[in-house]
């Protein structure tokens, strides 16, 4: 398992080096001047020539390449084209804590409501309850962002004046909550359906009526036989959401006034901030690599019997 785990992050740079180089090529040969964009309508052909001489945006493409390199290395990913005199690193720094606690209090709410609403959708299989509980998980998954995010600052802001409808005060504040639940309800639907389905899968297996013909209790069947098997398919979901934490969540942020790294990379491809797009793009990409290791990494876990050449 160590060597595997190893032999995985000896990958990464390599991975960043390909998915870095590919950005850094968009960004030369994409739409759109940076130096242009910065300077705006009123342009002096000199001083747009001196900027990128200062910058130095007229080397050739794998000179600058090779000097974003040698800078990121060094944790300086450059200066930010729109936020003048302000580090890509530090904006992207205070932007990620504030959407990650965002999607981490949705990711605990999809999680503690939805496995358990999954179960008892799986124990009532065939009954009511379970079509019931299908039926809403489907409706609620499939309301989109922009239909939940108006009516609940409808109901909770404008009606019930209970909850603010803008800002971001931290974690532990009230602002925290519609847009926790714009961006949890879906995934409550979600999880409860993959759980219920998987849940149902496990409980047709021959080890699951061997314990129960054993005598077990049926908590001990539920909680060691079936829920530690069948949430293993949740468990790839629930780890490869983990790199969304990161990415941000672009319209529940744009709609309640949240600084996430959402309407940080709206701003960036807006105004072509180049150097803000590359170090996102590597930001996710790590995201998701370290992702899919805590993934495998939980595999093993969950199933001892799992293993890795």
């Amino acid at each position: 398992m160590g060597r595997y785990i190893v032999r995985r992050l000896l990958w990464t740079p390599v991975l960043l080096l390909v998915v870095g180089f590919i950005t850094f090529l968009l960004g030369q040969y994409g739409p759109g001047d940076p130096v242009q964009v910065l300077l705006g309508q009123y342009q002096d052909p000199e001083v747009v020539a001196r900027i990128r001489a200062q910058r130095g945006l007229d080397e050739p493409v794998l000179v600058q390449y090779g000097i974003y390199l040698k800078n990121a290395a060094r944790g300086d990913f450059g200066e930010s084209f729109r936020y003048r005199g302000q580090s890509v690193v530090g904006l992207i720094r205070n932007r990620a804590l504030v959407s990650g606690q965002l999607a981490l209090t949705a990711l605990v709410l999809s999680l503690v409501l939805g496995i358990p609403i999954g179960l008892l959708a799986a124990l009532r299989q065939g009954r009511w309850q379970d079509a019931g509980i299908i039926s809403v998980t489907l409706f609620f998954y499939s309301l989109p962002v922009f239909i939940t995010a108006p009516f609940l600052l409808l109901v909770f802001v404008l009606w019930l004046r209970i909850l603010p409808s803008q800002g971001w005060e931290g974690l532990f504040d009230s602002h925290i909550i519609l847009p926790a639940l714009v961006l949890g309800i879906p995934g409550v639907s979600f999880f409860a359906r993959m759980s219920r389905n998987s849940i149902v899968e496990v409980l047709s297996q021959d080890y699951v009526r061997t314990a129960k013909a054993k005598g077990l209790p049926p908590s001990m069947v539920y909680a060691k036989h079936v829920l530690r098997n069948a949430l293993i398919p949740v468990f790839t979901i629930a780890g490869l959401g983990l790199a969304t934490l990161v990415t941000g969540a672009i319209v529940t942020e744009t709609y309640f006034g949240i600084p996430g790294i959402g309407r940080l990379t709206i701003d960036a491809f807006r105004s072509r901030d180049y150097p803000v797009i590359t170090a996102l793009t590597l930001m996710i990409a790590v995201a998701y690599v370290l992702a899919n290791l805590v993934v495998d990494i939980g595999y093993r876990l969950l199933d001892p019997r799992i293993r890795y050449d």
